[in-house]
């Protein structure tokens, strides 16, 4: 099957599909989870329209740790199910769905005491490992191994001597959480999902107290139209209760909102060859390796205001460089920190007043007839939830429309850029020799993009000039950038630098340097007059601005005032409107 490109061209037809067609299932949100679910109803045969009120994955599901994991901790609350299903998930992820995109990551679990924590942290590592294996996907995952602090130090040279008497190595697997949910989407659209991005749902159409489709605007030219579907799923993550409110009846739970931030800093600031798991008196706290950089993360806090655009204060980088100098010989300071990133994570509302202890699992109901609502969870089982809420969707349609349809699939379903990896990976060398880009640059495009490297490729062949790196981002290509809106779906200079690539993380400048250039190469794609233009840019860099002021800022309160200094771009200002409840 040949994979749907997320163009300009392929978003206006799935447009004009949503508007005239009548679909089996609309799901709102594209996140990991909304994607999920289109990707799971196309693949069972169901016609599916897919909505995003922004890009793909902008909330919570490109702001996560990027880790793809059971869940150490939850062995600890004596949660084995949901470990074992995330365990499950990761194996699969690795082994056939999305290998190109997950990938192994070892860890090193410090041990600060003697005799009964190695015996204790020893045998949870143990049980991970065994309930990955009784998964039957976890051959690719080597199994742990206890460290002295010789050997702990050896393999974490930056650790200090008197921060552990020794360690047990662990693996887990990490993500690209943005690119990968994009890629969840496309494969949606591979199976014929008619997906838009930019889209936002202002009202839910009801009939007779059913729901029968959504008002939308496209936020692109500021048209209204109605898609008409049999379900709706409300896919919509920390924005769940918003948009049940729509459908003027209460939700059978509540989401709360926590908040978790994430420091990166540059690889040659911290010498070692594993991630770090550190115990808080709040929750865990990582070191992961990332490429030429460190993700250390995270905190956890209850989050009120503003959703959008969550912010980062002062009080919470202090609070991880803090924990993360208690064990590193030397300390990180505030001018290590490339980068920094906030984001919200969808619990489901509980008694307990710490967000730390809150339920990851997830729930559906189908309090309204026609509305679906999924919501809580973890990134690690997005699939087991999509299929959850698409059999509730489906139990919809039975009913009220007498339809047979077959069960979920999408365990046997990889990701577009899936199917001939490995092949691609094996004769990189010779990818490298054709094209005249350098082996480790070939690398760095297949743990990207898997076999649609040749579609890249195809445009450096295509235009040379395509080959050099961008400004002040030197890890990426232009062809990267020109990709982005030609086949990944990008509408904005944000979309790019932030989520298409990690150019906005991954540089001291924040992608200041590399925007000018990546709006020229993306104009003419995306028909962008010279106002437009202007507009993209200045957003961006006002964008930054506010960024680095709320990181300033001494609490949450004055962190999300200074954030909200630099709004969403959008084409053209009448467009964006509130919210304005719902359509009879």
């Amino acid at each position: 099957m040949t994979p749907a490109a997320l163009s300009p061209r392929a978003r206006a037809a799935a447009l004009k599909r949503l508007e005239s067609q009548q679909f089996d299932v609309l799901v709102i949100g594209a996140g990991v989870v909304g994607s999920g679910c289109a990707l799971d109803a196309a693949t069972r045969g169901l016609k599916v329209g897919l909505v995003e009120a922004r890009d793909f994955a902008s909330g919570t599901s490109s702001r996560s740790s990027k880790l793809i994991h059971g869940g150490l901790r939850y062995l600890e609350m004596l949660d084995f199910r949901l470990v074992a299903e995330a365990l499950k998930e990761r194996g699969l992820l690795m082994q056939r769905l999305a290998p190109h995109l997950v990938r192994p990551v070892p860890f090193l679990y410090p041990l600060t005491g003697r005799g009964w924590e190695r015996w204790y942290a020893g045998s949870g590592v143990a049980l991970y490992d065994a309930l990955a294996k009784t998964s039957g996907y976890g051959d690719g995952t080597p199994v742990h191994r206890h460290l002295t602090r010789h050997g702990a130090r050896k393999a974490f040279p930056s650790l200090r001597k008197d921060a552990l008497v020794g360690a047990i190595k662990y693996y887990d697997a990490q993500v690209d959480d943005a690119r990968h949910t994009m890629f969840l989407a496309r494969t949606a659209a591979t199976y014929g999902a008619a997906v838009a991005s930019r889209t936002r749902v202002i009202g839910l159409i009801k009939e007779s107290e059913r729901v029968v489709g959504a008002e939308v605007i496209d936020l692109e030219t500021g048209h209204r139209f109605e898609i008409r579907a049999s379900q709706v799923i409300n896919a919509t993550g920390i924005w769940t209760d918003e948009t049940q409110a729509m459908a003027r009846e209460r939700g059978q739970f509540q989401v709360r909102a926590s908040k978790g931030i994430h420091l990166v800093v540059p690889r040659d600031r911290v010498r070692g060859e594993t991630g770090l798991i550190l115990r808080t008196e709040k929750s865990v706290l990582f070191v992961i390796p990332w490429k030429r950089h460190w993700i250390i993360g995270t905190t956890d806090t209850d989050w009120a205001l503003s959703k959008d655009h969550p912010a980062a204060s002062s009080s919470d980088i202090d609070y991880l460089l803090e924990h993360v100098n208690a064990v590193l010989e030397v300390p990180l300071t505030r001018d290590d920190v490339e980068g920094v990133y906030a984001g919200l994570r969808p619990l489901l509302a509980g008694e307990d007043a710490a967000t730390s202890k809150l339920s990851r699992e997830h729930a559906v109901a189908h309090s309204v007839p026609g509305l679906v609502v999924i919501a809580g969870g973890k990134y690690t089982t997005y699939r087991v939830m999509a299929a959850d809420a698409v059999d509730e969707a489906v139990r919809g349609l039975e009913i009220s429309e007498g339809k047979t349809v077959g069960p979920c699939v999408t365990e046997q379903i990889p990701l577009v850029g899936a199917d001939g990896y490995q092949a691609l990976w094996n004769q990189r060398r010779t990818l490298a020799a054709q094209s005249g880009l350098a082996i480790n640059r070939i690398e760095h495009l297949l743990e990207r993009y898997g076999s649609l490297v040749l579609e890249v490729l195809d445009l450096v062949a295509a235009e040379p000039d395509l080959a050099d790196p961008l400004p002040g981002a030197e890890d990426y290509l232009k062809a990267e950038a020109v990709y982005a809106v030609t086949h990944e779906g990008a509408r904005h200079l944000d979309d790019v630098l932030t989520r298409r690539t990690r150019i906005s993380i991954e540089t001291f400048d924040r992608g200041v340097a590399a925007a000018p250039c990546v709006a020229d190469l993306a104009r003419g794609y995306l028909g962008w007059d010279s106002a437009q233009h202007g507009r993209e840019l200045e957003h961006y860099l006002k964008r930054v601005e506010a960024e680095r002021e709320s990181q300033r800022q001494p609490d949450d309160h004055t962190a999300d005032a200074a954030r909200k200094g630099a709004p969403d771009v959008v084409p053209v200002s009448h467009v964006a409107e509130s919210i304005e409840g719902v359509v009879d």
